[in-house]
């Protein structure tokens, strides 16, 4: 982990932008969907400015939600949209970013396909944080999802490349320690709780998720994560997809700003919206971690209980996709087996 900056902020606002996502399934090739992602950017850049000079100038973090420059593939084959949708590491579209960035003097945080030179013919979705200079500080790669590459499936060549702190990246920066976690991930406690392990105070959460009156399992999720791991949530939901076949609003609303005990502060309603706003305390937060009593779960850990369930235990497998090229039907037909063998050990 890097060592904590010395030129700390106490407090600062922190902003969950939710913006509406332009697809870009339907361009025909790279080029087309590059335009149509710079047409996003350009956008985005009118919404930060003016979302800033309404809140203030000590709006230091701005959150963009899940896939919010292309959308997700619909039937793409993983080769194409590789092609079409995924960024380069060092792409033009994360240099248009850190321009916005350091022009307002924000650390910037939103969620994109990449592709790794690593790990040619395959993509991540990937969470990142761009700091004030423009650098990105924080590179974050899915680890569940359902019809996508992740570092599990290549996991023994992913450790080589970036070793388990790589899988679990902390950035710790002058507005406190930043950790992301993706979209239907707040379902995972196991993925907020290992960044908790490593120093996580504010968990950054892109998603794109249906947003209702009645309080769905997400929702109780990301208050269960922000009290568990005593850390700040910042969740940045779409206001909506369009340019895509599904109904436009059905990904639309929500985004919400929760403390370290689990208290909304900000939550904003559907369509695009910069209403999700609010203070993020860090002496506060450090105080109530501090503070020894019955609500320091942080500190009441036990984890040497659980090591041993979790070490005997495999359920979905690692290296899938190491050695070999698959389709999207491959990540069904794995759960298939592991269901299966899970049902035949009498464990579901």
């Amino acid at each position: 982990m890097n060592v904590r900056e010395t030129n700390q902020i106490d407090s600062f606002r922190a902003l969950a932008l939710q913006v509406t996502c332009s697809a870009v399934n339907q361009a025909s090739d790279r080029s087309e969907a590059a335009s149509l992602m710079q047409k996003s950017i350009n956008r985005l850049a009118s919404q930060i400015a003016a979302s800033i000079a309404f809140i203030g100038s000590d709006c230091r973090l701005i959150v963009l939600p899940e896939y919010f420059l292309t959308g997700f593939p619909l039937g793409e084959s993983l080769a194409f949209w590789a092609e079409k949708a995924a960024l380069d590491m060092a792409g033009a579209e994360y240099e248009a970013l850190g321009k916005i960035a350091q022009k307002h003097n924000i650390f910037l945080a939103g969620n994109a396909y990449e592709l790794d030179p690593n790990f040619p013919g395959l993509y991540f979705q990937t969470c990142f944080v761009i700091a004030p200079n423009g650098s990105i500080v924080l590179r974050y790669r899915r680890l569940n999802s359902m019809f996508a590459p992740t570092p599990h499936d290549v996991w023994d060549r992913y450790l080589d490349c970036y070793g388990l702190e790589g899988v679990f990246p902390v950035a710790k920066t002058e507005i406190g320690n930043l950790a992301a976690i993706a979209s239907e991930e707040i379902l995972y406690p196991e993925i907020a709780r290992s960044l908790a392990l490593r120093g996580a105070e504010i968990f950054l959460h892109s998603t794109s998720e249906v947003y209702g009156k009645e309080r769905s399992p997400k929702e109780a999720a990301k208050i269960s994560r922000a009290v568990e791991n005593m850390a700040y949530l910042v969740s940045a939901n779409t206001a909506g997809i369009i340019n895509t076949p599904i109904p436009s609003a059905s990904v639309d609303g929500g985004s919400k700003i929760l403390d370290y005990r689990g208290i909304v502060l900000a939550e904003t309603a559907t369509g695009e919206s910069m209403a999700a706003f609010a203070e993020i305390d860090l002496t506060a937060l450090r105080r109530y971690r501090r503070r020894p009593g019955l609500n320091n779960l942080l500190s009441r850990q036990r984890l040497e209980l659980y090591t041993e369930s979790y070490s005997k235990s495999h359920f979905y497998p690692a290296n899938t996709m190491l050695e070999q090229e698959v389709d999207r039907q491959h990540f069904l037909h794995t759960q298939q087996s592991v269901i299966e063998r899970l049902a035949a050990l009498g464990i579901i």
